[in-house]
């Protein structure tokens, strides 16, 4: 009975697609040519797979964007921390604006950069999961989530097309526990284990 597609989080995609598309008419968050943003609701919905949701579990998606895939896990998952964060000042005030209509008490929004946060003291350590969708290549993304996850976190990202290059420069890093990945039609979700290096003793 745990399914996220439930009649109250459809209303909610809806509420989230029709505020989005009002503001991509002022400033371009996603391609003008797009009615709607269902498609990339359906496709952030693949995080889903990757993550053990539990009741104050703290994500942080970095590079949200227009919100993707952060503002959609908050939706259906509301018992989970949200902090996203952007480097793009204006993207990040649309997105403050979309969390504020629909209420969401469970977001936190930031502009900063990823290495910046990624050096935050405020943020080291504390994330469950890193997701990030679309972003940057793998090894980059790795390299800023060691800072930011628990020992036992996981960085969890989206991807298509041919990311073999990624996958084994991400794997050869000192500091890389474990990559696993999952096939869905066109798109990888990869999941990211690190080595739990900071235990001493």
């Amino acid at each position: 009975m745990n399914k996220p597609d439930n009649w109250q989080a459809i209303l909610k995609e809806k509420q989230f697609n029709d505020l989005l598309i009002e503001w991509n008419k002022k400033i371009n968050l996603v391609s003008r040519k797009k009615p709607d943003v269902f498609d990339l609701i359906e496709d952030s919905k693949l995080f889903f797979e990757a993550i053990n949701f539990t009741p104050g579990n703290k994500i942080l998606d970095l590079g949200t964007g227009g919100g993707f895939p952060g503002i959609v896990i908050a939706l259906h998952h509301p018992e989970a921390e949200l902090t996203l964060i952007d480097s793009i000042q204006k993207k990040i005030n649309v997105v403050s604006d979309i969390v504020k209509q629909m209420e969401l008490q469970n977001v936190n929004v930031i502009c900063a950069r990823a290495e910046e946060i990624s050096q935050s003291p405020e943020h080291k350590s504390i994330y469950d999961y890193v997701v990030a969708r679309s972003v940057t290549v793998l090894q980059d993304l790795a390299k800023w989530s060691k800072e930011l996850l628990k020992p036992s976190g996981k960085l969890v990202a989206v991807k298509g097309g041919d990311i073999k290059g990624e996958l084994s420069k991400t794997k050869r890093l000192s500091f890389v526990k474990n990559v696993r990945r999952i096939e869905k039609n066109e798109r990888t979700i990869i999941i990211v284990e690190l080595a739990n290096y900071r235990k001493t003793g």
